[in-house]
């Protein structure tokens, strides 16, 4: 996640420094330092960050199951725990999920996928589903 990315999901959740220090459990040097850039912002605080953000969007309607906006097959659907455990949004946080064909083993490797992905950019940008305009 870059700098400039944490400091908008930040804004986005319309939560002071401080404000979203101890919403994630940490200290406000520590967010100043994930902003500046001086530190890589950890996998626990981007999944906790990310988790708040759907947490806000998910009540607009804007996030369909990533297998359905991906129409993924009925095949690589029951490989993939994110259609098992029905994380309808926040695949993302799961692991194992079968993400464009393949199996990441760690979520920093998963997030890269992620990034690429249609139904995290609608979480992340908050637009509408593009399946249902």
């Amino acid at each position: 996640m870059k700098k400039e990315d944490f400091i908008n999901l930040r804004k986005t959740l319309g939560k002071s420094q401080r404000d979203f220090a101890t919403l994630l459990g940490t200290s406000l040097r520590s967010i100043q330092a994930y902003e500046q850039g001086w530190r890589e912002v950890p996998s626990q605080i981007k999944r906790m960050a990310l988790f708040l953000l759907y947490q806000k969007v998910k009540g607009q309607d804007l996030v369909l199951p990533c297998w359905e906006m991906k129409h993924c097959s009925k095949e690589s659907r029951k490989k993939c725990p994110a259609w098992e455990f029905q994380a309808q949004g926040p695949c993302w946080f799961l692991n194992g999920a079968f993400c464009d064909g393949k199996l990441c083993n760690s979520w920093d490797e998963k997030m890269e996928i992620c990034g690429t992905c249609k139904v995290f950019k609608c979480v992340m940008e908050k637009k509408d589903n593009p399946e249902t305009n």
